[in-house]
């Protein structure tokens, strides 16, 4: 694999991976607010897709630095899709069906708690109008949209490295910056 992208990046997806980390659980926890991680998402890609290249310390040819970004920009991506959907999850399934006086909906644990959650506030009628009129419907629902929202989140974050990547491609290196050395052919002696 180093011979399409270099160190740099690979480094680069490790740190993405834990800027993910970070963003899902400061807006899925603790403020519980899940529609900044879709603002943010393009955002890390453009700093994760500039940093894979600051890492690897390249500036040309402009097919790998955008091999740099875009890999460093899919594993951030990914990481952040995959803990968007598993802290979903958690809720979707752990929902017991306690309410906050003490009492409890009678209800299987999950999905059909949540969807006794709408109904005893009154929003069976808006709910059935999409389609959902019980516990599986919803779960059906919710699954759809998961898949829906990671795959976004993936290409959010990947359009946002590619752009920084481009960006890093078409500025010239600093002033007094020491060139890359020409890598070694291995048929040379």
């Amino acid at each position: 694999m180093s011979r399409f992208i270099d160190a740099g990046a690979k480094f680069a997806g490790w740190v993405g991976l834990g800027m993910a980390l970070v963003v899902v659980i400061a807006f899925e926890l603790i403020i519980p607010i899940q529609t900044i991680v879709f603002l943010i998402a393009p955002l890390m890609g453009l700093v994760i897709g500039v940093y894979a290249n600051v890492r690897a310390e390249r500036w040309r040819p402009r097919g790998r630095v955008l091999a740099n970004s875009a890999y460093a920009g899919l594993v951030t991506g990914i990481g952040l899709a995959v803990l968007y959907v598993v802290i979903r999850l958690v809720f979707i399934y752990g929902d017991t069906g306690a309410l906050p006086d003490g009492t409890r909906l009678d209800c299987s644990s999950g999905p059909d708690c949540i969807y006794q959650r709408y109904v005893a506030v009154g929003q069976a009628d808006e709910l059935a109008s999409i389609g959902i009129t019980d516990g599986a419907s919803l779960e059906a629902a919710a699954w759809r949209e998961l898949m829906v929202t990671g795959a976004g989140l993936v290409v959010l974050t990947l359009a946002g490295a590619v752009v920084g990547g481009l960006g890093r491609s078409f500025a010239s290196p600093p002033k007094g910056s020491v060139p890359l050395p020409k890598p070694v052919s291995p048929t040379a002696s």
